[in-house]
């Protein structure tokens, strides 16, 4: 990308020799692919197009009158100005727009999704399951006895739990899932491609990771887990998916917490409950 930008900006470079030099109208477009560089680059690659735009503008002008550039190179510095500004000004809007829709989407305590960005994700998957015929797991996590630990230890505590808890499950993920927080101490995991069965083992590892180690400086905490899914070749309804595991999830906090319950073990587990 840098070296396709790099050529478009020596094409400009070859207009400003080819129209005049220091003198040419054409200076001002060198600040045109600018405005892109912040798009695809960091702020040290915005200043590296920047640095290079000034080379070849002072290269080309410099190519074809040298002295005029020296007798007269308010232009050129115009044109660098306009450069340097563009760059700056395109730098700090796409900052501006990337924070703004990482907050619209992203939890800010634990960097996870939010409600927001799943009930997006969700429609998505349920469009594409009726083309690619693929199963969808769907995890239900709870932390439990949370108020216990904001009760006892202080709302500052609770939230390192939970950045804690939404870190170390995270790991435990594949790189195309998806997890969630939707609010207080309960996530939700997207496994596309996931059956019933891998989901649940999935569940398992997150529940072994937590009930392992300690979060919050030193409190040990575990989680229940509801898992549920769609199968393979079937249409994705995630309302009825969750609600599946959300169920599951209520058996496994009313059969001791600290364990998982699938979506085809829940009337048991309700029954045993009742």
């Amino acid at each position: 990308m840098m070296s396709a930008w790099i050529v478009s900006q020596l094409a400009i470079g070859g207009g400003i020799a080819l129209t005049g030099g220091p003198d040419s109208p054409a200076l001002a477009l060198a600040a045109v692919p600018v405005v892109s560089l912040s798009a695809r680059f960091s702020l040290h690659g915005v200043a590296f197009g920047v640095l290079v735009t000034l080379a070849i503008m002072v290269l080309a002008t410099a190519a074809v009158d040298a002295g005029a550039l020296v007798d007269d190179p308010s232009n050129t510095i115009l044109a660098g100005a306009a450069v340097i500004s563009v760059g700056a000004l395109s730098t700090a809007l796409m900052r501006s727009d990337f924070q703004y829709r990482s907050e619209a989407v992203l939890d800010s305590l634990t960097g996870m999704l939010n409600r927001k960005a799943l009930e997006s994700r969700a429609t998505e998957l349920e469009q594409q399951s009726t083309l690619v015929n693929q199963p969808i797991g769907l995890i239900v996590a709870d932390i439990d006895n949370f108020k216990d630990v904001n009760d006892e230890h202080g709302h500052a505590t609770g939230d390192a739990v939970l950045s804690d808890v939404a870190y170390r499950m995270r790991k435990e993920l594949r790189a195309f899932d998806l997890a969630y927080r939707i609010g207080g101490e309960e996530f939700v995991f997207l496994l596309p491609g996931a059956t019933l069965d891998h989901a649940a083992s999935v569940a398992e590892d997150l529940r072994q990771s937590i009930a392992a180690s300690t979060v919050g400086g030193g409190l040990e905490i575990t989680v229940s887990l509801g898992v549920g899914g769609s199968k393979a070749g079937e249409s994705f309804d995630y309302k009825r998916v969750f609600a599946a595991a959300d169920a599951a999830l209520l058996a496994a906090k009313g059969e001791g917490r600290n364990c998982v319950r699938r979506s085809d073990q829940e009337l048991r587990s309700v029954v045993v409950l009742a």
